[in-house]
């Protein structure tokens, strides 16, 4: 009797997550077969083929089973999905914010040594008394600093999330350094650590209000959650090197134990302290403009529009995300001259019927532009204020025609815009300003 085999037709292709698809055949016994790649991105390139069991006597092996134990241990520390699911700039960012990390838990240790001290661990003469009251008033002024601070700045950060991030850091290491200082003049202590502490809660709000910003910024497939979780993971440089991959809590972890080894050798000597925090503190700061200068985010805040603005009406030009996101200040210009005040009250606008006509005349934009009172004369501002609208109606469409095709996302923006809008009543084709 004869047997006409069946040959192995292509059925179809799958892929878990941003891995290399593999196909899937019609096997002559009428099983499944599967062949397997490694992912494109740690570099395993050697195929293999998974059998269920039949008549041939293969051992059945389920499909899911053969997944590399790299891509294993890589998942408890990376995005489901890594890297498509995040942005392009998170591994970059993420080295970068793991090796300040490192060094701000280095010298952490430094401070709460010299605090310690301070307070009088150590010392027989030392009231427990004072070192709680001491310890009551320094943590009252950083939870009243982070109230105040968190009315006053909060909506502000998620314009300036960079130079937030940046500044953040460096108070966080100006009140390390109070922090070290404080035991050489006692009788200043307290008050010190008091200062001390209150920039340190300063540098919480705006720590956790940047961090928070830029994991928006960097999940890219509503997995916000899944990002900030692993917030601290790093990815490893192209060449597959598995030991460069760390978490964050493994990064504070490597630098208390560093800190064991440190403190004895330094303790004694408040000079070669005070050296190891200098060297710690300019690793913590270039590192962090690293991590910064690395991020590339694609939504316009006042200072990448201007830069953008700036080229496009110097050369016709709009630039990529890329190259604004490069030639934006981190250091200057968080504060920019020109000021640009959006979602004002009317009675900043304009304070008579006659100008509120002048400011309408000639456009049906739902929005009402002035120039500051105190920048420019009545006549000259109203001038200006026609102006800028014909050259709006003649340059926006072009402008936002390039700031799509560049890659830019205008579908929101990080300009700080106040609450104030204005319903008109008796202009039904201007209801909202």
């Amino acid at each position: 009797m004869a047997y006409v085999a069946r040959s192995e037709a292509p059925l179809c292709s799958e892929q878990f997550g941003s891995g290399t698809a593999r196909g899937c055949r019609a096997a002559a016994d009428g099983s499944l077969q599967w062949e397997a790649w490694g992912r494109r991105w740690w570099g395993f390139s050697g195929a293999f083929t998974t059998k269920p069991g039949g008549r041939d006597g293969g051992e059945r092996v389920a499909p899911g089973t053969a997944v590399p134990p790299l891509s294993r241990l890589l998942a408890v520390f990376l995005p489901q999905g890594f890297p498509d699911s995040v942005s392009p700039d998170y591994l970059p960012y993420q080295l970068w914010d793991s090796v300040q990390a490192f060094a701000s838990s280095l010298s952490g240790s430094l401070a709460t040594h010299a605090v310690l001290l301070g307070i009088g661990v150590g010392n027989a003469k030392a009231s427990v008394s004072a070192a709680t009251a001491t310890w009551l008033v320094k943590d009252s002024t950083g939870m009243l600093g982070r109230i105040i601070f968190a009315w006053w700045m909060g909506s502000k950060m998620d314009c300036n999330a960079k130079q937030w991030r940046l500044f953040a850091d460096i108070l966080n290491d100006v009140a390390m350094f109070l922090e070290i200082m404080a035991p050489i003049f006692p009788i200043c202590f307290t008050m010190t650590i008091c200062i001390s502490n209150l920039a340190k809660c300063i540098v919480g709000v705006a720590g956790g209000a940047t961090r928070a910003a830029l994991t928006m910024h960097q999940a890219r497939r509503n997995n916000m959650a899944d990002v900030s979780a692993k917030d601290g993971s790093q990815g490893s440089p192209p060449a597959p090197i598995p030991s460069a991959i760390f978490q964050e809590t493994l990064v504070s972890l490597a630098g208390l134990l560093v800190s064991l080894l440190m403190l004895p050798l330094v303790s004694d000597c408040p000079s070669l302290s005070l050296g190891c925090f200098f060297l710690l503190t300019a690793l913590h700061i270039y590192a962090n403009y690293r991590a910064v200068r690395a991020l590339v985010i694609e939504t316009l805040n006042e200072g990448r529009l201007w830069l953008v603005l700036k080229h496009f009406l110097q050369r016709g030009e709009v630039l990529g995300p890329a190259s604004a996101n490069q030639m934006e200040p981190l250091w200057t210009g968080f504060w920019p001259s020109l000021s640009l005040s959006l979602g004002v009250p009317l009675h900043r606008v304009t304070s008579s019927v006659f100008e509120l006509q002048k400011l309408v005349e000639g456009h049906q934009e739902p929005y009402l532009l002035r120039w500051d009172r105190s920048q420019s004369p009545e006549k000259e501002s109203c001038v200006i204020v026609r102006e800028t609208h014909q050259v709006l109606d003649k340059l926006f469409p072009k402008f936002l025609k390039g700031l799509q095709d560049a890659g830019w996302r205008t579908e929101n923006h990080q300009l700080e815009v106040d609450e104030w809008r204005a319903t008109w009543l008796l202009c039904p084709e201007k209801k909202l300003l």
